[in-house]
């Protein structure tokens, strides 16, 4: 094989090598759920001085169009400056989206789930030091026929008050894609449900707008605002 050949043909596999990177990269990075967001949270009740627990979700999700299932991380996050002593983080879903597993926690008992939603998770945590953050890997189910939403509340380890939620927030698209292999799902979207017809897009009504939240009876007023659950307290003015 004469080396002009030789050349030629080791610059070509050079080049296939690196499209096949190029194209590993691209499918690895569709899979990335994107930077964390805390949007559709805020405080309710006063946390312990130095204290002060938030939580984030990905700014987008996936869902297997075939199978419904999707998956996302939740995390809880304290960006005071002192430890936070025992809390739990509740992982809920509201209407499409249920919640099948989170790793590490206990399902929540049906009749101790808050007003209108059909799942959750409670994850204990002993500690969460200053500046400290906990992820927890989030099984669920997204019917695309309707609304789904989830909510991320942060509580004492008995559950007496709550420190922050996030949510219920919603997970959803304006561009439903019902013959893709899969339908992306963006934070704080409202989604337009795919009816039975599969390109039919049913409108959702106006009682989509607003649900019941909560055993203190506290009203979700829009999809994206948090509820107060578990109290009837203002939600605190400070920042979060």
């Amino acid at each position: 094989m004469s080396s002009r050949r030789a050349t030629t043909i080791t610059g070509s596999l050079v080049a296939a090598s690196f499209s096949a990177v190029l194209i590993l990269s691209t499918t690895a990075g569709a899979e990335d759920q994107g930077p964390g967001s805390s949007k559709g949270g805020k405080a309710v009740d006063e946390a312990p001085a130095g204290v002060k627990l938030t939580t984030l979700l990905p700014e987008k999700i996936s869902v297997d169009n075939s199978s419904k299932e999707t998956d996302l991380t939740a995390t809880v996050k304290n960006e005071g400056t002192k430890e936070s002593g025992k809390i739990r983080l509740l992982v809920v879903g509201f209407d499409g989206l249920t919640v099948k597993n989170v790793q590490g926690c206990s399902p929540i008992a049906e009749g101790d789930l808050p007003e209108g939603s059909n799942s959750g998770f409670a994850c204990a945590i002993d500690n969460l030091a200053a500046g400290a953050s906990k992820s927890y890997a989030v099984a669920a189910t997204f019917d695309l026929g309707k609304t789904g939403k989830i909510c991320l509340p942060v509580q004492t380890g008995d559950g007496k008050k709550t420190f922050w939620q996030q949510g219920p927030v919603p997970f959803g698209t304006t561009n439903p894609s019902p013959n893709a292999p899969a339908t992306p799902l963006l934070l704080g979207t409202d989604n337009k449900p795919v009816g039975p017809g599969g390109d039919e897009l049913p409108k959702t009504g106006p009682e989509s707008a607003a649900l019941p939240l909560g055993a203190a009876g506290a009203a979700l007023m829009a999809a994206g605002v948090a509820g107060l659950w578990w109290s009837q307290r203002r939600p605190s003015p400070r920042e979060s």
